[in-house]
């Protein structure tokens, strides 16, 4: 198994923001918006997230990005994996309960340690 990553702010932003429908796959963009993160932020935190096994990511299907106007590149789509939302849960709870960033993620452990 691979070393869980770094819980940095941003990571738990985005870890956050993956919780809030842990089932959907979401793309980079999408993700930087509701996180409020640049894409530049993103992207890496999203490789560390999947190497470490917490997510999962795979490409749009061809098929989609044909049926938009004007075309687009296809985008990569992450999601977690069958333990990831677990883990993911338990790194916010240990997190917030370390008081580092509990006044800037506020309410984000209700029901994260259930």
């Amino acid at each position: 198994m691979a070393k869980s990553p770094r819980m940095t702010l941003q990571t738990q932003l985005v870890l956050r923001t993956l919780l809030e429908t842990p089932a959907k796959a979401r793309y980079g963009l999408e993700l930087s918006h509701a996180a409020g993160l640049p894409t530049g932020t993103i992207h890496p935190i999203l490789a560390r997230l999947e190497a470490a096994g917490w997510l999962e990511s795979f490409w749009e299907d061809q098929s989609q990005i044909e049926k938009t106007d004007p075309p687009r590149p296809r985008r990569r789509y992450y999601r977690f994996t069958t333990s990831g939302a677990e883990s993911a849960r338990l790194a916010l709870a240990a997190a917030y309960r370390g008081g580092a960033t509990s006044a800037l993620l506020g309410p984000v452990a209700d029901g994260l340690g259930s």
